[in-house]
């Protein structure tokens, strides 16, 4: 990460690559531990804010879709918040989409430039009603921060069913 003074990025394009991938590392590692778990004991609700690991991972899914359509010009996702948690609700599909979204959004960070980065994005917030813009670096570290956010709830879901995620530490990521 790069600190800089207010008016500029404070990531660089290593770190939103680094972290495409520990998205990706932790998302793989998640849907094998959920992937032991019968249908019945995803969709259990276990007082997470979205209720269940497959809605939780559904949510997860939906979001990188909208910051990505905001950040990528790629497709968005339909819907809103509350429809978030039902974007798939067949098991398989959903996990099929994880992984190739998940490709998508490295090849996006492989992509990425330093100025793309340090630009300003225009944006409609549909959980706030309201038009913003904001500094394209804040919003992409939004985005990992909320895939981390979710994810831990998902492993402390899976923890609690009896799951063994591995190590979620970002310096032990596989290189």
């Amino acid at each position: 990460m790069v600190v800089r003074a207010s008016n500029t990025t404070m990531i660089d394009v290593s770190y939103v690559q680094c972290m495409a991938r520990y998205n990706r590392w932790q998302n793989d590692d998640v849907y094998r531990v959920a992937d032991t778990l019968s249908d019945a004991e995803r969709r259990r609700d276990r007082g997470a804010f979205f209720g269940s690991i497959h809605a939780t991972l559904n949510h997860l899914l939906w979001a990188d879709r909208i910051w990505m359509s905001r950040l990528a010009d790629t497709a968005p996702p339909g819907g809103g918040i509350p429809e978030s948690v039902s974007l798939y609700a067949d098991w398989g599909d959903l996990k099929r989409e994880r992984k190739a979204f998940d490709a998508v959004m490295i090849d996006w960070a492989d992509r990425l430039d330093a100025a793309s980065l340090a630009s300003e994005l225009a944006y409609y917030s549909g959980a706030i009603k309201a038009h913003l813009r904001k500094p394209k670096w804040l919003l992409v570290a939004h985005m990992f921060n909320h895939q981390t956010h979710h994810r831990g709830q998902v492993h402390c879901m899976l923890t609690q069913a009896g799951g063994r995620p591995g190590d979620t530490d970002l310096p032990f990521m596989p290189t």
